[in-house]
């Protein structure tokens, strides 16, 4: 264990953060909090972070600047540098391989925004299936519609396959009982029993593909992920189905999906996540009637957002006291980095 009462430094960017941060770790002892600008002052930053023992660092990659990422090229300017967590449940900003080679723990707060996540799925679903920004829409600008010129369809009945089945997709899968649904997923990370214990029925991807009235993505990117939902997987969904992603941008090719949207195979898609965030305003799939589109914003209210700061600041003072946090990312450092922690100065 290390020496309460000696200083450790912690380090976060201006960018916003519920205030509970800042005050779990202003009421931890022997831990000095830095609140370096994000923009303007790089000077500033780098020498904070170069002194720095602990990183909190936003999750958000279009929205912190570059130089600011967890790469290696700042793990190499920063030789104190032990702990680092991520302000959300992905971890684009972090160069996770870097950080287990320099020592470095890495956590996530996964489970923090689930809630909010899980509620944003079937807010995109219920929209596009009951077509409701379509309606909305046309009651502002048009006239001279009937009710039937809207008419949407049940999501009562209906399959819905999740792709991934976490915390996020889990909560997707209970919240599916209550709106009758019959749920499958994929996931190569949990064997069959645990997927049934989570409320959904194993199945390979190219079946979820060929039976989900609705596609579900709560994969991370990553390497297995990138791409995966290209031309060939939205052929093979269902005709008329719906597609939906509030996990991360880079997992749907975006043009893959407006020509399978634009010829009618795909009844719609909602989407929160995307390649550049936000999209620009002549992106293709803006374009088109039956998107949903949202920015990123799945995870984004007072209550997930709260969980994640508090999630954050807990997660960081616990490895600055020596303490093994739940959210590691790279568990098998741990061993090096908590021994590195224990020799701070």
């Amino acid at each position: 264990m290390t020496n309460p009462l000696q200083n450790k430094r912690l380090c976060r960017l201006d960018l916003w953060l519920n205030p509970v941060f800042d005050q779990i770790i202003s009421a931890e002892p022997g831990i000095a909090l830095s609140v370096l600008p994000a923009r303007g002052d790089d000077a500033r930053t780098l020498a904070g972070l170069k002194t720095a023992h602990a990183y909190h660092v936003s999750a958000a990659k279009d929205e912190l600047p570059r130089q600011w990422f967890v790469s290696a090229e700042l793990i190499a300017q920063c030789p104190d540098l032990v702990c680092v967590s991520s302000g959300g449940a992905g971890y684009d900003t972090v160069d996770v391989p870097a950080c287990t080679a320099a020592g470095i723990a890495v956590v996530n707060q996964a489970g923090g925004n689930a809630a909010s996540v899980a509620e944003h799925t079937y807010a995109l679903l219920l929209a596009v299936q009951r077509r409701v920004v379509e309606s909305h829409n046309r009651l502002r600008h048009d006239s001279g519609f009937s009710r039937e010129d809207l008419m949407g369809h049940e999501i009562n009945g209906t399959v819905i396959g999740l792709v991934g089945l976490g915390q996020i997709g889990t909560r997707v899968a209970r919240i599916a009982q209550g709106f009758g649904l019959r749920v499958i997923a994929h996931d190569p990370l949990l064997d069959a029993e645990t997927i049934r214990q989570r409320g959904a029925e194993p199945v390979s991807l190219a079946d979820l593909l060929a039976q989900s009235d609705v596609v579900s993505l709560h994969c991370p990117l990553d390497a297995s992920t990138r791409g995966l939902f290209n031309a060939a997987a939205f052929a093979a969904m269902k005709p008329g189905a719906v597609f939906l992603s509030t996990a991360r941008g880079g997992i749907h090719d975006e043009d893959a999906l407006y020509d399978a949207l634009r010829g009618g195979h795909l009844r719609g898609a909602g989407l929160d996540v995307w390649q550049q965030e936000p999209p620009p305003a002549n992106a293709p799939l803006l374009g088109l009637p039956n998107v949903v589109a949202t920015f990123h914003t799945a995870g984004v209210t007072h209550e997930a957002r709260r969980n994640v700061a508090q999630s954050s600041a807990a997660q960081l003072a616990a490895m600055l006291r020596g303490e093994r946090p739940p959210q590691l990312i790279n568990p098998e450092v741990w061993p090096v980095a908590a021994e590195r922690i224990a020799k701070l100065k």
